[in-house]
């Protein structure tokens, strides 16, 4: 799966010019799933109504991706003006790692406006916000909107989210795979384990391969992976995950190793 970063701004009003925080930022609410008649609320709905509407899945929230959006609203309130990453300020896919969000794609819309009716209206009618909303690889959300003035100041932070799991989560995901072409998983986990952490070589018995990899989805085997296996010289397989030393500027990615015997 592709790591990306896309952003987008909508500029709605004149720009004022840009001056120097002056507080510090902290999120101003609690960034859970917006209920009721909140600005949040009314872009989450626009948002899924338009998907549904074309077959599309709707939106999951993401309480981090919100965070993390709010924080970027607050500033764009505080500064009176619109941007993606302002001086001294981390980029989109950082401030969203930072704020505990785990994705191998992320994209953003960013505009100021008099309503929020008024801005979905308008992230709709230009076309790199509107592709955005009505991609079918994004599959989260987070929204925040700050008042300044008669202003609001809106950011969209979308996703393809990746999901949290424990070092046997990761492995019975590609044992599974293994298995289902035909290869006999053995007990091996904790060599594997060890193998997958080292640059080079192996632990426990030899095997006839390593593989090792790393991918942002546990869902699909490399190619070069898939290509060995239909070659029929290996028949048992052991199956380690590691630490993938972070992520790689911002976007999550799994470490896994294959011992082939």
């Amino acid at each position: 799966m592709r790591t990306m970063l896309r952003l987008f701004t909508l500029l709605t009003a004149l720009l004022l010019g840009a001056m120097w925080l002056t507080p510090e930022l902290h999120a101003a609410a609690s960034p859970s799933r917006p209920q009721g008649n909140s600005p949040e609320s009314i872009l989450l709905n626009a948002a899924n109504h338009d998907r549904v509407a074309i077959g599309l899945q709707p939106f999951q929230w993401d309480s981090n991706l919100a965070a993390a959006a709010r924080l970027h609203a607050l500033r764009m309130s505080q500064l009176s003006a619109l941007s993606h990453q302002f001086p001294g300020e981390q980029p989109l896919q950082i401030r969203a790692m930072e704020a505990g969000a785990r994705f191998s794609l992320i994209a953003e819309n960013v505009a100021e406006g008099p309503s929020p009716q008024g801005l979905h209206v308008q992230w709709m009618n230009s076309p790199p916000h509107r592709a955005n909303l009505l991609d079918r690889e994004l599959n989260s959300i987070g929204i925040a909107v700050v008042q300044s003035g008669n202003l609001l100041f809106a950011v969209q932070d979308f996703s393809v989210g990746v999901p949290q799991l424990s070092i046997e989560q990761q492995e019975s995901h590609i044992d599974s795979q293994l298995a289902a072409r035909g290869m006999r998983v053995v007990d091996a986990a904790l060599d594997a384990r060890k193998t997958c952490g080292m640059d080079r070589g192996w632990a426990g018995q030899q095997p006839f391969a390593v593989l090792r990899y790393e991918t942002s989805s546990l869902n699909i085997l490399p190619s070069d992976i898939e290509q060995k296996l239909r070659t029929g010289k290996y028949h048992a397989a052991a199956v380690g995950a590691c630490d993938a030393n972070g992520s790689a500027g911002g976007f999550t990615r799994f470490r896994i190793a294959i011992l082939l015997y």
